[in-house]
């Protein structure tokens, strides 16, 4: 099923209508404009199955301007200048392709063979005056259900757990990807979705090209949640983490291991992304899985596949046949299935997962898999 994000809206939020605006330079000239749907993968699951909300948008006439750093130090509250090509590479990217010259070879071990009961809650974090409240799901005690259902503040599992930092897509907000987040969840990963403060649904002054900022807000976060004494530092293995992020959370992805290279990620997921302003990856070895729809309208199928040939480190990509930006249930399985079994292989070692992932891939046979782990 099919549900509008405005349903999924705190109360008092007004509603939008779910525009990509055009982004325009400084001399007036437009570099990209999203027409037909946001940058929304809102994971609405039932009965064990899940399915991808979308809302339909007008075209934008908005700009994105705005002065700042966004160096990962607190005090960092604006886009640069330079923000306006962020969105450039939605149709075409400019990166070069690259063989895979540095493998990543994680050390072995094994995921949990028992899926855990899933508990969440929110962190009420922030980067100088960005506030950042942080959605976390994580392995819970008790007995697992077949389907996660998250509990709110339910005590944690015994042990410390891979983080995974996710990113959601422009106009978005965390919990529109809970059916996803919770499987991993589920699967042994603490994941933390912060809430950007000026692309998310509800923000009070939308502006895309803050993205730009992002990735040193995702930055902040992971080492707010690996402190010493942090709120989440008693369940979670500093030595195992990884980003992913859909779309505008895809490119802010894209930035932690480009641009704004976070060596503490030991992997990353691309989920109907592309670059972030053109910079090619650099710094140690990771693993790397994309995801893209090939009737994708909103980041075209063609600039994901060059990112995601641009990558110099182990790399895999699933191509959904008849997926668009945002599409329905029928690919919430390979997706979700792929993901997981990718992180177990990339976070935990688990060479069984990545044997795997053919098969995950292969689910209700909508997509196809371009393997270079």
């Amino acid at each position: 099923m099919i549900r509008s994000l405005a349903r999924s809206a705190p109360a008092g939020t007004p509603r939008r209508r779910c525009v990509f605006p055009k982004v325009i330079t400084g001399s007036g000239r437009t570099l990209v404009t999203m027409r037909r749907r946001t940058l929304l993968l809102g994971l609405a699951g039932a009965a064990g199955a899940g399915s991808l909300a979308a809302c339909t948008a007008d075209t934008g006439t908005g700009t994105g301007t705005g002065t700042g750093t966004g160096t990962g130090t607190a005090g960092a509250t604006s886009a640069p200048a330079s923000a306006a090509p962020i969105l450039a590479s939605t149709t075409a990217s400019s990166l070069a392709p690259r063989s895979v010259t540095m493998p990543y070879v994680p050390p072995p071990g094994r995921a949990p063979a028992s899926a855990f009961p899933v508990g969440r809650r929110t962190l009420e974090l922030s980067r100088g005056e960005r506030a950042l409240p942080t959605t976390v799901w994580y392995p819970a005690t008790g007995t697992a259900a077949g389907t996660p259902a998250p509990a709110d503040e339910a005590a944690a599992a015994t042990g410390r757990f891979p983080l995974v930092l996710f990113s959601h897509g422009l106009t978005a907000q965390p919990r529109d990807y809970e059916p996803m987040l919770a499987r991993w969840a589920q699967a042994g990963f603490v994941v933390a979705a912060p809430t950007y403060p000026r692309t998310s649904y509800g923000a009070a002054d939308l502006d895309p090209a803050d993205i730009v900022n992002q990735p040193a807000d995702a930055s902040h976060v992971i080492g707010a949640l690996l402190a010493p004494g942090g709120p989440a530092a008693a369940m979670i293995d500093p030595a195992r983490t990884a980003a992913a992020g859909h779309s505008a959370g895809g490119i802010t992805t894209a930035g932690l291991f480009s641009a704004h290279r976070d060596e503490r990620l030991k992997a990353g997921i691309v989920l109907a992304g592309t670059d972030f302003q053109g910079t090619p990856f650099t710094g140690p070895a990771a693993a790397m899985l994309f995801v893209h729809g090939r009737r994708d309208e909103t980041v075209t199928y063609r600039a994901g596949h060059t990112v995601f040939s641009a990558v110099p480190w182990s790399r895999a990509m699933l191509s959904i046949t008849e997926g668009g930006h945002v599409t329905g249930s029928a690919d919430f399985e390979a997706t979700t299935g792929t993901a997981t079994e990718f992180l177990r292989w990339a976070l935990y070692g688990d060479a069984a997962a990545k044997a795997r992932l053919p098969e995950a891939a292969a689910a209700g046979g909508v997509a196809t898999l371009d393997n270079q782990l």
